[in-house]
């Protein structure tokens, strides 16, 4: 009995310990959840990091440089020797048919001959390569622009598309209340049974709008998986700082000197030279020396011989001069090329730049006066409404006004994100670049 007494006794100090104990493991399970929220978060530059490290283009560019680069050290080196071996001087009638040793000009001979290319042809093979690998890194800089460019682009699209969607689930659940309202005022006498229709109606519309902003957002949630692969479904960070871009203008010719496509458009120029080279180290030949051994019968003495070969470049004037000057037409090709797209690309980055400031003046316009003037209008419509002073049609077309001008503002600013993609990815990022700030009024 005092047995029992006493276990009984004992269980009442173990109950605050154990609630403390469920605590903080509620505690704890709350801030892992948040934690692994806070992770799970897919912000604009995870996107860009998990973008690069699946590209496979970046690494075909970096194979096709690491190839070039093996070329260049194959290309400076000498031709491989050749070996030969033969018969010479075979008797095939007579006596002495097919004898290797009775007839004293039968030999056996074997020799090796090697080509000695001159030293500044294998340079300038070994440079051609060597600016082919050059041209290779520079492709891969205009990959990776242009993977940071549309990577942030579908960003940005599906960022806008779901606050297009946020918009119109709220106008629905506010027009929502209006049926409501609409009702309540049929059944007391106040209004018309057309109000109650119309409010309806002004909700399925509002619903078809989000049927096709669900779809929107699906397509840039596709888009974007196609950029960062699995994990393009979680919940976006917040919006990155699209105030400033990495561009100068009063500078711009020298800030777009930088633009990784002329620089694979200056490479192939470099490449294109380094030909022009190679033509120009033809004109000289090259010389090729071969020693031979040759075995006689035993009763005749072996012998060695030394032959030299040198091409005779006889008509120099329409063979080697004309692929010499074949490849310095190539060499202005490719700089007259490169020239013109310096001055499209000057051009274009302008033409954004001025775009992109006139969207930002638009926003702070509708930020400052259209939507808070849509908004007063709503309020007041539905006001006078309330007051049986308006019909309920003068707050539908109020409340169909407002979230026209919201989803236009929407629309802008994902035009303008566009173009902050374009200009703020037209060199990667982590190359040194000026900002311009945007020109508020």
């Amino acid at each position: 009995m005092f047995i029992t007494l006493s276990r009984r006794a004992a269980w009442p100090p173990r109950r605050p310990r154990l609630q403390r104990t469920i605590l903080a493991l509620a505690l704890a399970a709350a801030f892992l959840a948040a934690d692994l929220h806070a992770q799970e978060s897919l912000t604009l530059e995870r996107a860009l990091s998990l973008a690069q490290d699946r590209s496979r283009q970046l690494s075909a560019q970096d194979s096709a440089a690491s190839a070039a680069r093996e070329m260049a050290v194959a290309a400076g080196q000498l031709p491989d020797p050749t070996l030969k071996a033969g018969i010479n001087n075979l008797p095939v009638n007579g006596e002495d048919r097919f004898s290797l040793t009775r007839d004293f000009m039968t030999m056996r001979s074997i020799g090796v001959m090697q080509e000695f290319t001159r030293a500044d042809k294998r340079e300038a093979r070994s440079a051609r390569y060597e600016r082919e690998a050059d041209s290779a890194l520079a492709a891969r800089e205009l990959a990776l622009a242009n993977l940071q460019r549309d990577t942030a682009s579908a960003w940005l699209e599906r960022y806008y598309r779901e606050r297009v969607r946020e918009l119109l689930m709220n106008q629905r659940d506010e027009a929502r209340l209006q049926i409501d309202a609409a009702d309540a005022a049929y059944r007391g006498g106040r209004g018309a049974q057309a109000d109650a229709f119309a409010a309806r109606s002004a909700v399925a519309q509002i619903e078809d709008r989000l049927a096709e902003a669900d779809r929107q957002t699906a397509t840039a949630t596709t888009q974007l998986a196609r950029w960062i692969g699995q994990g393009a479904d979680r919940p976006l960070g917040s919006l990155p700082n699209t105030d400033t871009v990495r561009l100068n203008q009063a500078d711009l010719d020298a800030e777009l000197a930088h633009h990784p496509q002329l620089t694979v458009m200056a490479r192939q120029e470099d490449v294109a030279r380094a030909e022009a080279d190679i033509a120009q180290a033809n004109k000289k030949a090259d010389w090729s020396v071969e020693l031979m051994y040759s075995q006689r019968g035993s009763s005749y003495s072996n012998m060695v011989s030394v032959n030299l070969s040198v091409p005779l470049q006889w008509d120099q004037r329409n063979r080697q001069d004309r692929e010499l000057a074949a490849k310095l037409a190539v060499v202005e090709q490719r700089r007259a090329e490169r020239e013109e797209a310096t001055r499209e690309h000057v051009a274009e980055a302008r033409a954004m730049l001025q775009e992109w400031r006139s969207n930002r003046e638009r926003l702070t316009r509708y930020d400052d006066a259209l939507i808070p003037l849509a908004t007063e209008r709503t309020r007041a419509a539905l006001a006078a409404y309330r007051g049986s002073t308006a019909p309920l049609a003068g707050v539908l077309d109020a409340r169909r006004a407002e979230i026209d001008i919201r989803i236009e503002r929407l629309r802008l600013a994902l035009d303008t994100a566009r173009l902050w993609a374009q200009l703020n990815y037209l060199v990667p990022v982590g190359h040194a670049a000026t900002t311009v700030p945007a020109i508020r009024p």
